[in-house]
């Protein structure tokens, strides 16, 4: 076996606190891909029909996917230097702190967060996230998220580029208590308790843990806590039945006949708040006024879950023939959505279009003593350079609160 610690240590050294990532692809068996990650029209099966076809893309990525017959590796990120290959996981266990930050590796003893394009061609079912008091009874963690669709990757909406969310203030628990029910009758109807809004590019969401979501086909930018639990409440999907097995597989298995016991499990508060919208619909919010400097930096996920600022995510345009410094105050996996140029000594380029297996120049991990130090980002092509970055726990202390975007809009 390689000497992981040499090697990301030697990366490192030769990117200047960044690492080169190679692309990482999740199928899901259940869902049907958007087909906008880029991949090869001929690829998106290239796990097998048996495995789903791939409509998922994970950045800077510590965590397992957890699919039914999963590879070793699947979800996690790879680091590329020269000829070798390790994987992120195994670089920050042996590096640590000299990557993801002090504060950070002392509470978490790892990267506790991961970013995905999400990419499906119609909706997939109403769900929800366990929080991690209920991950805990079956040994996981609980997963806040966050939503933001780029425009660069959404020239077409799909099928229904709508998200239902939550429900219309005045439901009862009794109400999706009959819903589960109605399981294996077909449609349960749970929709019918819900309200869909309007997805559009450039706009985002946060979704904490235990609401409910049915989201839209937008592909989707989505910074999230390294978790991968879900419990789906929805039983039918344009016309494809949902196996009540993914209602109750990360739920503790003498509860999976209790619908009770799945509706108490969610947080009511927040499902049927009538000022859902209000509270947690995002929009980009400027770093600064840079504008005359040649580039923009955009805060794109910002605000709290419960008090905590889990993640953070931003987003960087620089002009054709423009560069400019960044500093942030952590660790930030990047992926590159247009143009080319460089960050640091690495180069950047946008690709057209993936092979599977292929390596590309759009990815990168930077360590929080780069980002704190300040990162070079030059674009070297005739477009914008357009790039986003997510943070981890407690990085953005400067980052705004949610509805700070209605206070540009009355300037």
């Amino acid at each position: 076996m390689a000497d992981v610690a040499k090697l990301a240590s030697n990366a490192l050294t030769d990117g200047g606190g960044i690492l080169r990532l190679s692309p990482t692809w999740v199928p899901r068996s259940f869902l049907q891909p958007g087909k906008r990650l880029k991949l090869h029209p001929n690829d998106y099966y290239a796990m097998g029909t048996h495995r789903g076809g791939i409509d998922e893309r994970w950045f800077g990525s510590t965590t397992i996917a957890m699919n039914d017959n999963r590879g070793p590796t699947e979800g996690l990120s790879f680091c590329v230097f020269g000829k070798e290959t390790f994987t992120l996981r195994d670089a920050v266990a042996e590096l640590g702190a000299e990557i993801v930050g002090k504060s950070i590796w002392k509470k978490y003893n790892r990267w506790p967060v991961y970013s995905k394009f999400f990419d499906n061609m119609g909706p997939i079912p109403h769900h929800m996230h366990q929080n991690d008091k209920q991950a805990k009874l079956v040994g996981q963690e609980g997963k806040p998220e966050s939503y933001y669709f780029p425009p660069q990757m959404n020239a077409i909406g799909n099928n229904f580029p709508y998200t239902f969310m939550g429900f219309e203030p005045g439901t009862t628990k009794q109400d999706i208590i009959r819903c589960l029910d109605r399981w294996n009758e077909g449609d349960n109807g749970i929709l019918n308790y819900s309200k869909a809004y309007r997805l559009q590019p450039g706009t985002g969401w946060l979704i904490p843990p235990c609401v409910l979501h049915a989201p839209g086909s937008l592909l989707t930018y989505e910074p999230q806590w390294g978790s991968d639990v879900f419990g789906m409440y929805q039983s039918l999907v344009e016309g494809r039945a949902v196996p009540r097995a993914l209602l109750t597989k990360d739920f503790p298995e003498a509860k999976h006949n209790d619908n009770k016991y799945m509706v108490d499990a969610l947080d009511w508060e927040q499902n049927v708040d009538p000022n859902f919208k209000d509270n947690h619909y995002l929009e980009p919010v400027p770093v600064a006024n840079t504008e005359k400097e040649g580039y923009v930096d955009r805060w794109i996920v910002y605000g709290k879950f419960a008090g905590k600022q889990l993640f953070t995510a931003k987003e960087l345009t620089v002009d054709p023939g423009k560069k400019c410094v960044i500093k942030d105050g952590g660790a930030y996996g990047w992926i590159t959505v247009q143009g080319e140029g460089y960050i640091g000594k690495l180069r950047l380029q946008t690709p057209a279009m993936i092979r599977y297996g292929q390596l590309t120049d759009d990815e990168v991990f930077v360590t929080e003593s780069a980002a704190k130090e300040g990162v070079t980002v030059e674009n070297t092509g005739t477009e914008p350079l357009v790039a986003l970055r997510y943070f981890g726990p407690d990085a953005s202390p400067d980052a705004p609160e949610v509805g700070a975007y209605k206070n540009l809009k009355k300037k």
